[in-house]
């Protein structure tokens, strides 16, 4: 289960919102939507949370650059929203890296043999490539560090400094958003 709200900060306040991510495909598409909240270019706030499993928050302050923390960088990856967050700039990757990985696995397929290749292995081959089956098929999983992943310090400024971040686990949201004032206007949203 999932659950996604903008809270957007402005001169009365927080205003929250529940936002839906079915049209958000990208780290791009998210700051879009997170600016189009702004009120005067004012910091927003993105949660994304998969119950018990992670959380993430992203800070848009006007054009900057967006900012992001991931609590758990492993589970995130395996999920369709927490891949948005997970940029190849937050995991220290080159962009596109995972791309070039992907075109070279379509050209050399899982038993490392072309594909005009006719497979000579013989089927009761028991050399050591047996074991290493693995091999490849979790390169993504293995790039990814397990634990909290980005700017610790992204709400250190509105109240919530970054001990306190790190130690957030379940109803992760809830603590944020009473942190920065704002627990009302999110459980609006909830």
């Amino acid at each position: 289960m999932y659950f996604a709200a903008l809270l957007a900060r402005t001169e009365d306040g927080w205003e929250a919102s529940d936002t839906e991510l079915d049209d958000v495909e990208t780290l791009s598409d998210l700051t879009d939507l997170a600016r189009e909240a702004s009120v005067d270019e004012d910091t927003v706030l993105v949660f994304i949370e998969q119950e018990d499993a992670w959380f993430g928050v992203v800070r848009v302050d006007g054009e900057d650059d967006p900012r992001i923390f991931v609590s758990d960088a492993t589970a995130a990856a395996r999920s369709s929203y927490g891949e948005i967050l997970l940029t190849d700039e937050l995991l220290g990757r080159e962009p596109g890296a995972e791309d070039t990985i992907a075109a070279l696995e379509e050209l050399v397929g899982l038993d490392e043999t072309e594909d005009d290749d006719p497979d000579t292995t013989p089927d009761n081959n028991t050399t050591d490539h047996d074991d290493n089956d693995d091999d490849g098929l979790d390169t993504d999983a293995d790039a990814v560090p397990s634990g909290p992943l980005g700017d610790t310090r992204l709400l250190a400024d509105l109240g919530l400094p970054e001990a306190e971040l790190l130690m957030l686990r379940t109803d992760a949201l809830v603590e944020i958003a009473d942190a920065l004032g704002a627990a009302e206007v999110l459980e609006t949203v909830r």
